[in-house]
């Protein structure tokens, strides 16, 4: 389980076409730049690791993502943050995506490394939510917001982008942007011990595929995470959640 700006609403494309407005040659677009934003995000963990980051990693990471993509004149719908051709198509896709991702969770990646490790996750963070609405309203407010809207952002829109950018954005690129990405992403979840950060990682895989699947487009695994974080909430809730 995972712990805004908004759309521009005349954008459609579902291939967003990423261009700098600063030529190759820029300071914007140099090695040296990806390399403080990427010492930032590692600051970044170990402040949270030291218990220094209130709440959440995912502000200061989005914060980051803002100036650095402002600085690149790259704006957020450059990285697909736009509805999938339309909004029934786009929660649809979402909706389907998080359920099967959930489902395979649940069914498959869960209980296989629970087998191989001895261990479910750790979600002893989670607990307060058990039988508890207040608690289990605010936490799925934080799902749709610091989760899926922001992580999506962050994970998918902004550093898999960069990522890949380094490379020339070509398909090699891609997917080692995808890998090296979302095994960071497991490890942004450390707090749920070995297993979760394997699961999370599997989970960041899938929706980096969900995005790259639709053209890189973010509002599908905007949906798909959001739909999947509610659905372990909700089990959580009703004490149904696989090892609590």
């Amino acid at each position: 389980m995972n712990s805004a700006t908004r759309p521009d609403s005349a954008t459609t494309s579902v291939g967003p076409q990423l261009k700098s407005a600063h030529p190759a040659g820029s300071w914007r677009e140099s090695w040296w730049l990806a390399f403080c934003e990427f010492a930032i995000v590692g600051l970044t963990f170990f402040l949270d690791r030291r218990h220094l980051i209130p709440v959440s990693k995912t502000p200061f990471l989005l914060l980051l993502a803002w100036v650095s993509m402002r600085l690149r004149g790259v704006r957020w719908r450059d990285v697909g943050f736009a509805r999938y051709r339309n909004w029934r198509l786009t929660l649809i896709f979402g909706i389907v995506a998080g359920a099967v991702a959930e489902t395979f969770q649940l069914l498959v990646t869960q209980p296989l490394l629970a087998r191989l490790t001895g261990k479910q996750p750790d979600l002893a963070d989670f607990r307060i939510l058990s039988g508890n609405v207040k608690w289990t309203l605010i936490a799925l407010a934080f799902t749709w917001t610091l989760a899926a809207f922001g992580e999506e952002l962050v994970w998918r829109g902004y550093l898999m982008n960069r990522v890949a950018g380094l490379g020339n954005r070509t398909r090699l690129a891609w997917i080692v942007s995808l890998l090296v990405v979302n095994v960071v992403f497991g490890f942004a979840h450390s707090y749920q011990g070995g297993t979760g950060i394997v699961e999370e990682g599997i989970a960041g895989v899938l929706l980096g595929l969900v995005y790259l699947g639709t053209g890189r487009n973010l509002a599908v695994p905007i949906v798909a995470h959001g739909v999947q974080d509610t659905i372990d909430t909700v089990l959580i809730f009703f004490g149904k959640f696989p090892g609590m």
